[in-house]
């Protein structure tokens, strides 16, 4: 199974760029179904209330539920207080598997991580070309998993990809995404350094084309179970591990707890 760890859908209320803008779905699908992608990974484009962009991506989301898989995503500073309630929500109502955040707003919090920790979730962080982040969070929340997109730079930065291959290499519970990485050799040194492992397939979707990006992890000609960890299946072992019934319930919110449940058991066959 091919799953894309890493697309955008949604509408941003901020209109200053396509990524705060408008990020239709649809074209992304058709191009994805005829490369060979059978699930995603999405989550909102930058918003200035995240809870409100969340739930219009748990609505797109809900019109292609075996196409799709969501993840929350959050601003650390702005949603300060209220992180563990806003991502819960999301992983019970609306079956959502991860967090994702941008450095470029605020980078994870302690209260990000244990969130993630509480709830056994991946964090999806673009550390926005400056990975000595990485390095921050990573020792401190061993047991929280880390995806680092485009193998630390959007832009091309070699020495944030260079950074990032050390830090796949070094960190057990830290992992990056190919999408956009245009520097192809530097995937190439991730998987000889850090093995298939720690790498994911990701698109960055819909701005960037899923076929060309999937065709990038062709080419690396890796052995068949190397390929299919790259291309799905280290994503999946990592969402798996959500499990909102880790967290015990209130009497207030024991349907919640019970839906959680269910939640958490399907996930392990819904990718």
């Amino acid at each position: 199974m091919i799953v894309d760890c890493h697309c955008h859908t949604g509408q941003g209320d901020l209109m200053t760029a396509p990524w705060n803008t408008d990020a239709p779905i649809e074209p992304y699908l058709r191009r994805a179904r005829a490369a060979g992608i059978d699930k995603t990974i999405v989550f909102s484009t930058f918003h200035t209330n995240y809870a409100e962009a969340n739930r219009r991506v748990a609505s797109i989301v809900a019109r292609y539920p075996d196409r799709l898989v969501g993840f929350a995503m959050l601003h650390a500073r702005r949603d300060a207080g209220r992180v563990f309630q806003l991502v819960k929500h999301a992983m019970v109502k609306w079956r959502f598997r991860g967090i994702k955040v941008h450095g470029f707003e605020s980078p994870p919090t302690r209260e990000v991580c244990e969130t993630a920790r509480a709830l056994r979730l991946p964090v999806l962080v673009d550390v926005g070309a400056k990975p000595h982040i990485v390095e921050m969070f990573a020792p401190q929340y061993r047991d929280v998993n880390f995806i680092v997109p485009h193998l630390g730079s959007f832009i091309g930065d070699w020495k944030a990809h260079q950074q990032v291959i050390d830090q796949i290499v070094r960190h057990p519970n830290v992992y990056a995404d190919t999408s956009s990485v245009r520097h192809y050799d530097y995937i190439v040194q991730a998987i000889k350094r850090a093995g298939a492992q720690k790498l994911l397939f990701g698109s960055d979707g819909p701005w960037l084309h899923p076929g060309v990006e999937l065709h990038k992890i062709r080419l690396l000609g890796l052995r068949p179970r190397d390929e299919a960890l790259v291309l799905g299946g280290n994503i999946r072992r990592l969402i798996r591990r959500a499990r909102a019934r880790s967290i015990q319930p209130s009497a207030s919110s024991y349907s919640e707890s019970r839906e959680a449940s269910h939640t958490s058991k399907g996930c392990e066959l819904c990718v």
